[in-house]
């Protein structure tokens, strides 16, 4: 078993940020990684929003140097997955696959995964035609006609990606407008070989049992393509959480601020945050939360 002042779980933006903050204040933070060190940015092609880069920057370059920077502050790291807490108690106890923790203070940074449709064929060819990361699997279409779902800013991003490398993309969204940013929507209502359909909907995927090759839909259409991203939104990676923490209805951590409804326990990111999601802000909370948990441990020594 492991006893720690101060644990962070995750290591993404917010994570990773959080655990600079705290290194810096002395506080010796360990930092669990998860199953995907540096989070759901490694997938990102080129970020072009955080501060402090004047020319786009890959998310796995920008995460590589977050860590190499968080490591050089002192913050340690440990290579498992936390899949049950116990905040009953003044000293927090965390449950993982490769050991156990004890905390007096908790930072929750473990972001969000994406949300799939559930639709007759999806099971079937996920990962055999069908993909939520068009920077992972792009270039197994290149040349080909692809499909991308959905109707924010990643699904924007994922067509414009795509219609680098693609001969054609066609992006399918069941309502009229996009919830997307406009200079986003702008990039791809100018590429040529991008077809937008909107008020339509996804029925189901099919292909020959080992690939996917079409995709049936809504207005009667049946479109042939090699390859479906799904880019329909998140799901809060809280599950080891419920019972111990507030959540909401979908699951993301009830706050205020970063604070939680359990004292020193806090939160960042994602995991927190239905409509943000971006970098720059999850590392903000991040930097919040490790204040916050710097001043509940100090008032934690000075009372104990």
């Amino acid at each position: 078993m492991t006893s720690e002042s101060l644990i962070i779980i995750g290591s993404g933006p917010a994570g990773l940020t959080a655990g600079i903050y705290a290194a810096r204040a002395g506080l010796s933070p360990l930092v669990i990684e998860g199953m995907q060190s540096g989070g759901q940015l490694t997938e990102t092609a080129e970020v072009e929003n955080f501060p402090g880069f004047a020319e786009a920057v890959s998310g796995l370059d920008l995460m590589t140097s977050m860590h190499v920077q968080a490591e050089k502050a002192g913050v340690r790291f440990a290579m498992d997955a936390i899949v049950s807490v116990d905040f009953s108690g003044p000293v927090r106890r965390l449950v993982g696959m490769a050991d156990v923790y004890e905390a007096r203070c908790v930072i929750i940074a473990t972001g969000a995964t994406p949300r799939w449709t559930g639709l007759p064929g999806e099971d079937t060819y996920r990962y055999h035609g069908i993909s939520s990361c068009a920077v992972c699997d792009g270039n197994f279409h290149k040349g080909k006609d692809v499909a991308v779902i959905g109707g924010g800013d990643t699904a924007l991003a994922d067509a414009i990606h795509l219609a680098k490398i693609c001969r054609s993309v066609t992006l399918i969204h069941r309502r009229d407008s996009f919830r997307g940013t406009k200079v986003l929507l702008d990039r791809v209502l100018a590429a040529s070989n991008v077809k937008v359909l909107t008020n339509t909907q996804v029925l189901s995927f099919d292909g020959d049992g080992k690939r996917l090759e079409s995709i049936k839909l809504s207005n009667g259409e049946t479109l042939s393509v090699s390859g479906a991203f799904v880019a329909i939104g998140h799901i809060p990676q809280t599950d080891f959480l419920k019972g111990s923490i507030d959540l909401d209805d979908e699951g993301y951590v009830r706050t205020d601020g970063v604070a939680t409804n359990v004292p020193g326990v806090f939160v960042a990111g994602d995991c927190a945050n239905p409509i943000y999601k971006q970098a720059v802000v999850a590392a903000s909370t991040g930097a919040q939360a490790a204040q916050e948990a710097q001043h509940y441990l100090q008032g934690d020594s000075m009372s104990g």
